[in-house]
């Protein structure tokens, strides 16, 4: 399998730092205030401008792959309704009637002909379009095309449906954005793979301490200590930052043989797990031979939504595939836990004034990248 020139520098710079046992360093160590986790006029402005201007991983294509295929979501705040037209073209609207703002479907997923309110039965087409309406005389005067559904932002990229929660006074060059990560993700062709599994969670943290469980390796060795710690180096990775986005490639002990390799045999995904943060709260976590996808949404000052995603290249078509596949389903929801346990103690202790500053190390660069990435977007440094 041919690799970038990115992934053979990658590779250089670790077997680097495995010789000389050093890591990517920046400069600095940086500040962040406690405040920022706790602050609900903070968490007010991060809800409105990261998760409501910023496109959001929402599900895989798999899940409205027909005509009249549809999901649901809600963890935004934002009631939202995707679905496929008879054209194969797909959409997503406000989950609301234009009549009186009933909800039109409650499914989470499912298959329809058209979207009909419960309250009043004025019915939509699967392109948003009014298309009935009882006792229509009474609204003469009414143009119907003045009450379609509300239309919001809808992409299919990579595999993986984007849905911005907001409508943009502007277009949005959704290619534009996420071209820093699109020679690697186009390549891991996730259109083609099945969902293996689909877990939503519900913690008692800051949406922020979740997310920044997965910015840095650091912890891998003494938070997973007997889990994940044997599977990677410790605290040697690269972080190559594409402000706001993030690759961060953590690799794996066997990596030191391809130091006796000549580099037109090297291999990368092999040897690698590959966290892409795509701004401002969605992972595409690559491992050797499968791929989790997560999305992080705050619900309040000291909650939030963890969604994630296991994409397999193909449905398993034996028991022993079977069995692999739920073995890493089953030791990557251990994992997790781990973190959210302790994720979920700091939140405890914010509030108690132990400390008025985190300390993100010189080589913690994902937490100081996405850090700075945050504070930009909320002084509109940043846009999609």
């Amino acid at each position: 399998m041919t690799i970038s020139t990115q992934e053979r520098d990658i590779i250089r710079d670790i077997l680097e730092m495995a010789e000389t046992k050093t890591t990517h360093m920046l400069d600095e160590v940086m500040e962040n205030p406690v405040s920022k986790y706790t602050d609900p006029k903070q968490l007010e402005q991060e809800t409105q401008i990261l998760f409501r201007k910023f496109p959001l991983i929402i599900g895989h294509i798999s899940d409205v792959a027909e005509p009249g295929d549809f999901l649901t979501h809600d963890t935004t705040g934002v009631p939202i309704l995707v679905t496929r037209t008879q054209d194969g073209v797909l959409k997503a609207f406000l989950n609301v009637c234009r009549h009186r703002g009933a909800r039109l479907e409650d499914k989470p997923c499912g298959k329809a002909r058209t979207f009909s309110c419960p309250y009043h039965s004025w019915t939509y087409g699967l392109d948003g379009k009014l298309r009935g309406m009882p006792h229509k005389e009474g609204f003469d005067g009414v143009a119907r095309e003045d009450i379609s559904l509300k239309e919001l932002p809808v992409w299919e990229r990579f595999g993986l449906i984007f849905v911005m929660p907001s409508q943009p006074d502007h277009e949005v060059d959704i290619d534009a954005w996420l071209a820093p990560l699109a020679e690697q993700l186009n390549g891991l062709s996730m259109d083609t793979h099945h969902v293996f599994r689909k877990w939503e969670l519900s913690k008692n943290m800051s949406w922020r301490l979740l997310l920044e469980g997965f910015q840095e390796s650091y912890h891998f060795c003494h938070a997973h200590r007997d889990t994940a710690c044997a599977g990677y180096l410790d605290n040697q990775s690269i972080h190559l930052n594409f402000d706001p986005h993030v690759r961060h490639a953590l690799p794996q002990p066997n990596i030191v043989e391809l130091k006796d390799k000549p580099e037109e045999e090297w291999e990368y995904r092999k040897y690698f797990m590959t966290q892409n943060y795509i701004f401002p709260a969605n992972f595409v976590q690559v491992q050797t031979d499968h791929i989790y996808i997560h999305t992080i949404i705050p619900t309040g000052p000291g909650t939030c939504v963890f969604q994630c995603m296991m994409l397999i290249a193909e449905e398993p078509k034996t028991e022993k595939a079977e069995r692999y596949f739920t073995k890493n389903y089953d030791l990557i929801r251990v994992v997790f836990e781990e973190d959210f346990v302790i994720g979920e103690g700091i939140q405890k202790g914010l509030e108690t004034g132990a400390n008025s500053d985190f300390l993100f190390g010189k080589f913690e660069c994902g937490l100081q990248f996405g850090q700075k990435a945050i504070d930009a977007a909320l002084r509109g440094e940043i846009t999609v």
